[in-house]
């Protein structure tokens, strides 16, 4: 009798080609792309605060209010209408806009101890601002930690710093040079301090200290306090750009609009990380490039006044 029993020989069932992408997962993949950028489109345009405040009673919201008052008026919030009186009397003034000249860092004396010790003075005047400003955070129980203003990180700081100061800075030169072509800014002198060897130094000294003031004041603490008094990000983020903006229309027009921006910007970065040091970082380069720059270019170059 035959046998029924199978063979030991085993058969291979036939290999299977890798399943190719069809239009159906290509426009699936499509689709997944764009809902991620948009979500992060929408977070950037409308984020959730980082660090929620503590709703505040009537008495507090209005100490609040004060403290705010008070902390602007001695410093950006009285540089901001400084700042627009001297643009309405550039305006007011025979000669067009582009034809005047304002100097940011100007001789403070004719001797040059008596000036240094002056240009030293206004250093100091600006870091103990940015010193307030971290002060009363820290006394309300929000720590340097919290604002981004501890220890600086290479990777999270400084390279972030350096990207953010080219992102505005070269932009700007080229808002300031359209500007001052069609007559809506002043010409601009970095500096005209005296050719003392202690130039250099100060000049720096004053773009770090700027920075830090304006940054802790006008990012930090501002939107701290009014993100605290429920104001929406959005909302404390524009009122940070248009103080940042006001306290330099007396440059003109361009100058105004340019900061404005970059409020917007440097608060928007601000409120998605938390991390002051990259705007300090940044803010710092971009007016030490402007001020040493301008001294070292000054003469070489025709659109320098």
């Amino acid at each position: 009798m035959r046998s029924t029993a199978h063979s030991g020989r085993r058969t291979r069932s036939p290999s299977r080609s890798p399943r190719r992408s069809t239009s159906g997962d290509r426009i699936r993949r499509a689709c997944g792309t764009i809902a991620a950028v948009t979500t992060t489109i929408r977070d950037w345009l409308s984020p959730a605060p980082r660090n929620p405040a503590t709703p505040l009673n009537a008495a507090e919201r209005r100490a609040l209010w004060i403290e705010i008052t008070i902390v602007l008026l001695v410093t950006f919030g009285l540089s901001g209408v400084s700042s627009i009186l001297s643009l309405l009397e550039s305006a007011l003034a025979p000669a067009p806009l582009s034809e005047q000249t304002v100097a940011l860092n100007v001789p403070r004396s004719s001797q040059q101890l008596i000036d240094l010790a002056r240009q030293l003075l206004g250093i100091v005047r600006l870091l103990a601002w940015a010193a307030l400003g971290v002060y009363l955070l820290w006394r309300s129980g929000i720590g340097p930690k919290l604002i981004g203003f501890a220890r600086p990180h290479v990777r999270r700081d400084v390279l972030p710093g350096v990207g953010l100061a080219a992102l505005i800075g070269i932009p700007g030169l080229g808002l300031y040079l359209a500007a001052r072509a069609m007559g809506l800014n002043l010409t601009v002198a970095p500096s005209t301090l005296e050719d003392y060897w202690w130039r250099l130094p100060a000049l720096v000294l004053w773009a770090i200290a700027n920075s830090a003031a304006e940054e802790v004041l006008v990012v930090a603490y501002l939107i701290t306090r009014l993100r605290q008094l429920g104001w929406s990000e959005n909302r404390s983020l524009v009122a940070s750009a248009l103080l940042r903006g006001s306290y330099h229309l007396y440059q003109g027009l361009g100058g105004g609009v340019g900061n404005f921006v970059m409020g917007l910007i440097f608060g928007r970065f601000w409120q998605k990380t938390s991390r002051l040091w990259p705007l300090v970082i940044a803010h710092a380069l971009i007016d030490s490039v402007a001020f040493v720059g301008y001294q070292a270019l000054r003469g070489h170059v025709s659109w320098l006044p």
